[in-house]
């Protein structure tokens, strides 16, 4: 499995075809993986993502970074977890869905998780 051009190459049959998916599908499995978690409010933190949101800009994959070593996927996210939730629980939680998902839906191997806590959403 190749990357080239933030593309990475998930399946080829000699010859006849082969499919290619960019690091930005890979990011949005892993925000949507996550968003399924009960805790989590939503993904990014940063002050540009947040102004980007206000400002009606969409960026899917923003919270969610992607590297990759030889063949591994690495995946860090940036959570904004409601108030109240354990955290160490939600973060394994988030770490099993994201990994569980990539590999389900691009045969990719995640070698990492990183889960990083950027916020509490305090409800008014």
């Amino acid at each position: 499995m190749a990357m080239d051009d933030k593309r990475i190459k998930i399946y080829e049959e000699e010859g006849k075809c082969e499919v290619k998916v960019t690091e930005e599908v890979i990011s949005i499995i892993a925000k949507l993986a996550a968003l399924e978690v009960d805790g989590v409010e939503s993904i990014g933190g940063n002050a540009s993502g947040d102004l980007a949101t206000k400002l009606g800009w969409k960026n899917a994959s923003s919270g969610v970074s992607i590297s990759m070593n030889q063949d591994m996927i690495s995946v860090s996210v940036s959570l904004i977890i409601k108030l109240g939730v354990n955290i160490p629980e939600i973060s394994k939680k988030v770490q099993e869905k994201i990994k569980n998902a990539i590999e389900n839906m691009t045969g990719l191997s995640v070698e990492a998780v990183d889960v990083k806590v950027a916020n509490v959403k305090i409800d008014n």
